[in-house]
């Protein structure tokens, strides 16, 4: 996979699934043309609500395999992954998918957290975003 020149921003503890390959698929109201490599984005917001349905989610679908990190230690605001967007689905057979789109997210992988400010839609990262 080349270096992303697009990112999305995602909320944790979403972001930290599918930059880990957990979450196969990011759930969206709108759908995109894009396919190819993104920086997966950690949003600033996080709320108690969140971590625990994918906490929940986690356990369903993983059941004593995994668990969350502490939400404290959840990076925000930053660049945390790369993943490769192959498509965008109305129907996906993953756990992970509740629609009404789906971003196919596959070759996921984690990064070091680049501090960085996010943005809506799939962005291009240029020196304005940091």
């Amino acid at each position: 996979m080349s270096d992303p020149t697009r990112a999305i921003s995602i909320i944790q503890p979403w972001a930290w699934l599918i930059s880990r390959g957990i979450k196969p698929v990011e759930n969206r109201t709108w759908l995109t043309k894009f396919r190819g490599p993104v920086y997966i984005h950690a949003s600033k917001r996080l709320s108690l609500d969140e971590y625990f349905k994918a906490w929940s989610l986690l356990h369903s679908v993983m059941p004593g395999e995994l668990t969350l990190p502490v939400m404290s230690s959840l990076p925000r605001g930053a660049l945390v992954g790369v993943a490769n967007i192959t498509d965008c689905v109305t129907e996906h057979s993953s756990p992970w998918f509740f629609g009404p789109y789906g971003f196919v997210m596959e070759d996921a992988r984690a990064i070091p957290p680049i501090p960085m400010k996010g943005r809506l839609g799939v962005w291009r990262i240029d020196n304005e975003s940091q």
